[in-house]
């Protein structure tokens, strides 16, 4: 008998954790959707978490770097579980109080030092673009970018790089002024960490 793909374990350790959400949610972008990935909820198992990073780690393993960089929050447990995998070192940029993302805590880029990004859900792909920016605005060079989950439906930013992940989805989104009655009728909830 064959192992599950990665998408099916994926998928599957998300909901035996609880971490699939169902329900009226208000996404970092600002639309609204039914699904909502908490991925606090499947990394708080260090097992759990330790099983599905180490996919990613094999799935960014061909893409040669010595440094994972991660975008904080959601990301840094990602990153430092990616980068134990695969032997490397791991840093993380965080908000700078005006919703921007920067580099603190010492951490270092230098010229030409070779990265792999690492994130738990890509939907728009911003906090990952800006990520990519801040290496480079150090003259490093990220070489792939990998999720946990990409809910993007495939519209992404053209990061430069391969971009892979384990599972994708196309949850339904909604902007605010048009939703469906279903929606409407439900309180909503805004779970991220913004």
């Amino acid at each position: 008998m064959s192992p599950p793909d990665p998408q099916s374990e994926v998928l599957a350790a998300f909901r035996s954790s609880g971490a699939l959400l169902s329900g009226h949610f208000i996404l970092r972008s600002g639309l609204h959707s039914r699904e909502f990935f908490q991925c606090a909820l499947l990394l708080q198992n260090a097992a759990l978490a330790a099983r599905v990073c180490g996919l990613l780690a094999d799935a960014l393993r061909p893409y040669d770097a010595p440094t994972v960089i991660s975008p904080a929050v959601g990301g840094i447990i990602v990153g430092q579980e990616v980068a134990r995998h695969l032997e490397k070192r791991h840093i993380f940029v965080e908000k700078d109080g005006g919703g921007g993302l920067v580099l603190r805590r010492g951490f270092a880029i230098t010229p030409g030092e070779r990265f792999l990004v690492a994130e738990d859900v890509v939907t728009r792909g911003g906090r990952v673009m800006e990520t990519v920016e801040i290496v480079r605005g150090y003259g490093g060079v990220v070489v792939a970018v990998g999720a946990l989950v990409d809910r993007s439906g495939g519209v992404l930013p053209d990061f430069g790089c391969p971009f892979v992940a384990l599972a994708r989805m196309t949850p339904e989104t909604f902007p605010a002024d048009q939703l469906p009655p279903d929606l409407a009728s439900i309180p909503a909830v805004k779970p991220g960490s913004k």
